[in-house]
């Protein structure tokens, strides 16, 4: 079990337990904090699917990872659109066809800051693309997870998620003027919100299942491609230490794979302002953040908005 406290040990993918037999997706894998994610899961010996958009770019990811590690696991890919509720449902249909179990999901892809845009369903692009999809993911994935022993749900937040203090529900349609930074920040507490309602959902039914989030910090990734590259690298250069992909996945490897994790917490680099380091236990938080009465309007709005509802 890794101890927090001692600063010495940097938790890296090296302390990964044998993940032989596990199967796993990632979502967004074919690049950036989710390629290194599943290339780690597959060192360690787990059956990694990697879901993204390109079946071009999703073999590309996998040619890539085989080439440059001698992995001990299995690798495959499937085809998902999070921008496209009926897509989500094809692909989770796909992978309940192919697999009795599901030990881990990590809820990884993500987009940020894009022009104002929709899903094909209608709902702004990142919350829609962000967590109304990764809900409707993970729901539709629910009973394999409820199959499998300590099996483990990973969402991916941000440091954003502390940005706001509201969610309009009468503004997820862009009903009202476009903020990007805003809807980008809504997103992510959103994600923040699910996890810990869903981690309270699995207690509830004594479900030997850990709901946990995590956030990469500063990591340098094709995410910024949104941003414009003068003010991007201004940006990047008011920090000291902007990390790479490899080390920006480390914290949802962590509350992936470490026997330390426990359900409805979040995990993010150690660094000052947790913008830099090695995985520990993230002190971002905000009463919006924790708020139950307002978990619990998200998830009935989620269930209402994709037609998903968990079977607990």
């Amino acid at each position: 079990m890794f101890n927090y406290k001692n600063q010495k040990n940097m938790w890296t993918k090296e302390n990964m337990p044998d993940l032989t037999g596990k199967t796993t997706i990632v979502t967004g894998a074919n690049t950036g904090i989710g390629y290194e994610t599943a290339k780690a899961l597959y060192e360690a010996g787990a059956h990694v699917t990697i879901a993204v958009r390109n079946a071009h770019k999703a073999s590309e990811a996998v040619n890539k990872i085989q080439s440059e590690t001698k992995g001990k696991g299995k690798l495959d890919f499937g085809i998902l659109n999070l921008a496209n509720l009926a897509q989500i449902k094809s692909f989770a249909d796909e992978f309940k066809n192919k697999h009795q179990q599901l030990d881990i999901l990590i809820n990884n892809a993500g987009v940020m800051i894009p022009p104002a845009s929709k899903t094909d369903d209608g709902f702004e692009l990142q919350f829609g693309v962000n967590f109304l999809g990764h809900f409707a993911l993970t729901g539709h994935l629910f009973p394999l997870l409820k199959k499998s022993s300590n099996s483990r749900v990973v969402t991916l937040s941000s440091g954003a998620a502390t940005l706001t203090d509201n969610i309009d529900f009468e503004n997820l349609k862009l009903e009202k003027p476009y903020n990007e930074w805003e809807a980008y920040a809504v997103s992510k507490l959103a994600d923040i919100l699910f996890t810990y309602e869903l981690n309270r959902k699995v207690k509830t039914s004594n479900l030997n299942m850990i709901s946990a989030a995590a956030h990469p910090g500063v990591t340098r990734t094709d995410l910024q491609r949104h941003i414009p590259g003068e003010q991007l690298e201004g940006m990047f250069a008011e920090y000291e230490d902007v990390m790479q992909p490899w080390q920006g996945a480390l914290p949802s490897l962590f509350a992936a794979t470490d026997a330390s994790v426990k359900g409805g917490e979040f995990f993010g680099p150690d660094g000052e302002h947790e913008y830099s380091g090695y995985p520990t236990l993230s002190k971002h938080s905000t009463p919006t953040m924790n708020d139950e009465k307002l978990a619990k309007k998200l998830w009935k709005y989620a269930e209402s908005a994709t037609e998903v509802k968990f079977r607990f």
